[in-house]
């Protein structure tokens, strides 16, 4: 029997997707709404798919997938979210997500891409797929392509509003090697000082402009 996380901060959203995936005879062993809580469960649960929207109160969707990404785990991530912004694909995508859905999906299209990713398959619906195609054939041109993976994490938790001493905690560095992170990013990207480093993550969808 497939063994499913839910991951969305909406309660609501995550007693329909329950009830619809329940009804289909898959188990949801866990649920949560935010970043840190379901990371610790995904470690101690190991399920078979998680469904992981990106806009979480705490942290990025992202975040976790990149650090799944070092764990070895054999838990697939399928994106079910709101965002069909191409950043958001392509970063999902080169962070190791195996499928990528919208919200507005049907109950049998979730479905449906849960059993792909399951059985080794990816699955990008609609204008993502498109999206994705892009992203991987360098038609959409990325301006974060120059930064590293640590560099793109901490550009997240900046301008989500964390501190440096808060993000070194976090990611087990001390604030100077944060420091010079965030100064090394922002110097490949062209800014100066974090407003407008708020700006260029709005424009690339790092970040909501309700959030920044």
């Amino acid at each position: 029997m497939t063994r499913l996380y839910l991951l969305d901060d909406h309660t609501i959203v995550r007693e329909g997707l329950r009830a619809v995936l329940e009804a289909s005879g898959m188990t949801v062993v866990g649920e949560s709404g935010n970043v840190t809580e379901a990371m610790a469960d995904i470690v101690r649960l190991v399920p078979d798919v998680v469904l992981l929207d990106l806009g979480l109160p705490d942290r990025s969707g992202l975040d976790l997938l990149s650090q799944l990404a070092g764990r070895g785990l054999p838990t697939r991530v399928l994106v079910l979210t709101v965002s069909d912004r191409p950043w958001h694909v392509a970063e999902a995508t080169r962070l190791g997500a195996a499928g990528y859905v919208l919200k507005g999906a049907s109950g049998d299209e979730v479905v449906k891409a849960i059993n792909d990713v399951l059985h080794g398959r990816t699955h990008f619906t609609g204008a993502v797929a498109a999206r994705a195609v892009e992203a991987a054939s360098g038609q959409a041109p990325d301006p974060m392509a120059a930064l590293s993976t640590r560099e793109r994490q901490i550009m997240r938790m900046v301008v989500s509003g964390m501190s440096s001493a808060a993000i070194g905690t976090e990611l087990h560095l001390s604030p100077k090697t944060v420091d010079t992170y965030r100064s090394r990013l922002m110097a490949k990207l062209g800014v100066h000082d974090l407003a407008n480093l708020v700006r260029v993550a709005v424009r690339l969808g790092v970040i909501d402009s309700d959030n920044g």
